[in-house]
């Protein structure tokens, strides 16, 4: 899920004198427009540099667009494809203007994303840190970033491909247990001696006080969920052995 989109440029620069314009720009094409999720960021920057090309607008609002566009995850050669295309319909001159606009937008000294920043741009919540203080609990790299501490800690945690954390318990003597709602990518959850459980954005699991269980990324997808410990008297954790690579093969 994309961080929500906030703009002021209308009433930065019309407020005064166009309000209802300012109005318009700011809550409704970009406070409404753009932060509704039914199609992707990357489509909708494509959809606007299409209609700004068929246009012939090559003013400085669309080099605004053109630097969305690279934000919203646009690589080089992704909108090299998408000028291209375009200026079959909007005409060659208009493909050698934007292609111009273009150039000092992605520049070549610029480092190609990482597997991890893709995967960042795709949801909401911050990867965080490498988890660092529990490495040893889990095979291969995990990353943690604290969401809130009040009324009670909440975590993402971020799970490379084939990522997975032992198995482990989460002890009380009375309540506990913990909640996992998964934020991005695809992962598992299993008990011990059950089947596993697919997680994908929206899965909410409850895992009960006692239970062994593990959790962690398809061998194939990054993997995040938010994890947060239910209240319990006297609660603790106790971690156990590795999810071996053949109980893990079983998954693919």
């Amino acid at each position: 899920m994309a961080e929500k989109i906030i703009q002021t440029a209308g009433r930065d620069n019309l407020g005064t004198f166009a309000p209802d314009f300012a109005e318009f720009n700011d809550d409704i094409l970009f406070g409404r427009v753009w932060n509704d999720q039914t199609i992707d960021l990357k489509t909708k920057s494509t959809i606007v540099i299409s209609v700004f090309m068929g246009r012939g607008l090559t003013d400085s609002s669309l080099k605004y667009h053109l630097m969305t566009a690279k934000k919203n995850g646009i690589t080089k050669k992704e909108i090299a494809a998408i000028i291209t295309q375009a200026a079959f319909y909007a005409g060659w001159p208009m493909g050698w203007a934007v292609f111009n606009m273009a150039k000092e937008v992605w520049t070549d000294d610029e480092p190609a994303l990482t597997e991890k920043d893709k995967f960042q741009k795709e949801i909401m919540f911050p990867i965080g840190e490498p988890n660092d203080a529990y490495a040893k609990y889990f095979v291969g790299q995990s990353y943690l970033a604290p969401v809130c501490g009040q009324p009670f800690p909440i975590y993402n945690v971020t799970f490379e491909p084939g990522c997975r954390n032992n198995w482990h318990i989460h002890h009380a003597d009375k309540g506990g247990g913990q909640m996992l709602i998964c934020v991005g990518g695809r992962g598992y959850y299993q008990e011990w001696g059950k089947e596993a459980v697919e997680m994908t954005p929206g899965t909410v699991i409850e895992i009960p006080e006692g239970a062994k269980h593990w959790h962690g990324a398809a061998p194939d997808s990054w993997f995040s969920h938010l994890a947060f410990d239910i209240p319990g008297e006297n609660a603790s954790n106790e971690w156990l052995e590795p999810v071996s690579d053949e109980e893990y093969g079983k998954l693919r």
